[in-house]
């Protein structure tokens, strides 16, 4: 799975064109990131980058940005209504896809480390990569501005975390950390701002003070007028969506504004909001209302419906949502091409697609039957009965089949890994051992490639059984071919590991995947008999 982290810097420039550009185009131009936004302020003087990519990208491309921040920005000469300490005032890194908050620590810590060494400033971190509790809040950090920071790097505790502990003029100093998510959310009320503040101040954490906290955590927010919409909002900050998600908060608002006897007219999101946060509002719901939805763009147009996201303006998944955002097209070109191209190259005079490949086929078919009939059964009358079975059974048969595609080309490319290592020179003891090293990673990746589709495949064999027991009789046959489809694309996936094991030279591996894939060919040869008795006796 692909690893996404948003990075979010703020640079104080926000009037000249040529420097926001500049910056804009130093992300761009780094590998593995994707901008998203530039949101440039000319009374803060400020400008907010947003931009996605790998751990390792999006620290290469904060570390772009900043060497054009170091050339082109002098705090010298700023003034703005925004708080600000440094050229590069704040630079958070986010777990978006993937991605634990420790890794996004580690990255900012990266970031902090060579951004200190390279343009020799002082560096602070905060929030969850800050190690002193009494500056682990930006506003704790950045206290007393750019002002007043040449007096603030002289007290030991304030000594920077990375760079220098001296005052670098025409910089300042830079805060990076990692934090949570934040989502830009409003809530739209039929009602009046007075309204919509009461709400806020019901629900934000901090509340009407601290003797009166409110009724949710990680909530930031206010109630306004908005001319445009001609509606009031309950505007909000989410900042841990995990804490509290969008659906939470809107449900809450629901609750209040029914107290009050105002309408709630839908909602809206400001700028981006990962996919979880989507995917948890489909399960809340589909809980809630007993529904069976399986397919992730039916799980996104039931969020989109039941929060009302398009009450005021489009609510485009592909532009809303990060993942979707910054998706690339699957290199699958197996997978990807016609049933006749996948044969004819199986069938051509090379090693590859081999084997591996034509299992993975067999066992996404296996699945995709399997899926087929319990599809054809749910819902007809005649089978309600059988109902909850399906509904059990749909979403795993569903979800194997689409893990077992990329597989096909999987198998190809790790056998591929081998054979670069095969054609590394060897003259030299050097060059022999690092293509011997090379050709038994190659083989590892080989082995653990089909093990990985006996695996997916073993996950469906109750799922099939179900199947069996309760599908629609018309399709007994299919049930039969996916059978046993899965259990050949399992022993045809077993056999390739078996082969590759032979000239791996670590024990330990060698006996812990015998015994793995051992006891799955062997479950698969039951299982399979186990669903033919079922459709015997049925």
């Amino acid at each position: 799975m692909r690893k996404i982290i948003e990075c979010v810097p703020n640079f104080s420039e926000g009037r000249d064109s040529g420097v926001i550009e500049a910056i804009a185009a130093s992300i761009r131009a780094t590998s593995g990131c994707t901008l998203l936004d530039v949101d440039p302020g000319q009374s803060t003087h400020r400008t907010v980058y947003t931009f996605v990519g790998s751990p390792e990208a999006v620290v290469e491309g904060a570390l772009n940005a900043a060497r054009v921040a170091r050339e082109r920005i002098d705090m010298r000469t700023h003034t703005g209504e925004h708080p600000r300490m440094g050229a590069l005032d704040v630079c958070p890194f986010v777990p978006v896809a993937n991605v634990s908050m420790d890794e996004c620590v580690a990255v900012s810590r990266d970031f902090a480390r060579r951004a200190a060494e390279e343009l020799g400033v002082p560096i602070f971190l905060y929030e969850e990569a800050a190690d002193k509790s009494y500056r682990r809040s930006l506003p704790q950090i950045r206290e007393g501005e750019y002002e007043g920071l040449a007096e603030k790097l002289t007290q030991p505790d304030w000594k920077p975390d990375f760079g220098p502990d001296r005052f670098v003029p025409e910089w300042g100093a830079t805060v990076t950390g990692a934090r949570n998510f934040l989502i830009a959310y409003n809530v739209n009320i039929l009602g009046t701002p007075n309204q919509a503040h009461r709400i806020a101040l019901n629900l934000r954490e901090a509340g009407r003070g601290p003797e009166e906290p409110g009724r949710l955590t990680d909530v930031k927010g206010m109630g306004w007028f908005v001319d445009e919409y001609n509606l009031a909002q309950v505007t909000v900050n989410l900042t841990n969506y995990r804490g509290t998600p969008p659906h939470v908060f809107f449900e809450a608002v629901q609750e209040e504004a029914q107290k009050l006897q105002v309408g709630v007219a839908g909602s809206e999101i400001v700028g981006l909001l990962p996919l979880e946060a989507m995917l948890m509002a489909a399960e809340h719901y589909i809980a809630k209302e007993n529904l069976f939805i399986y397919e992730e763009d039916q799980k996104i147009r039931l969020v989109v419906d039941r929060l009302g996201l398009n009450a005021v303006a489009p609510f485009d998944p592909a532009e809303k949502i990060i993942e979707y955002r910054v998706a690339e097209t699957p290199a699958e070109p197996l997978a990807g091409s016609s049933v006749r191209e996948f044969i004819e190259q199986v069938g051509a005079r090379t090693s590859a697609p081999g084997g591996g490949s034509a299992s993975a086929a067999m066992a996404a078919l296996g699945a995709a039957l399997g899926a087929m009939v319990a599809k054809l059964t749910y819902g007809v009358r005649k089978f309600e009965r059988v109902d909850q079975d399906m509904r059990r059974a749909i979403p795993a048969l569903h979800d194997a089949m689409q893990s077992l595609i990329p597989m096909i080309d999987a198998d190809t490319a790790a056998f591929s890994d081998y054979m670069d290592g095969a054609r590394m020179p060897q003259e030299t003891d050097s060059e022999k051992t690092a293509r011997h090293v090379k050709m038994q990673a190659g083989l590892k990746t080989a082995v653990a490639v089909p093990l990985q589709t006996m695996q997916l495949g073993d996950s469906i064999w109750e799922s099939l059984c179900e199947v069996a027991r309760h599908g629609n009789p018309a399709s007994r046959s299919d049930v039969e071919v996916g059978a046993k489809a899965l259990e050949a694309g399992i022993w045809g996936a077993y056999r390739n590991v078996m082969i590759n094991l032979q000239d791996i030279e670590d024990s330990a591996f060698k006996q812990s995947m015998t015994q793995a894939a051992d006891k799955l060919v062997q479950r698969a040869a039951k299982k399979y008999a186990e669903v033919i008795d079922l459709l015997t006796t049925a």
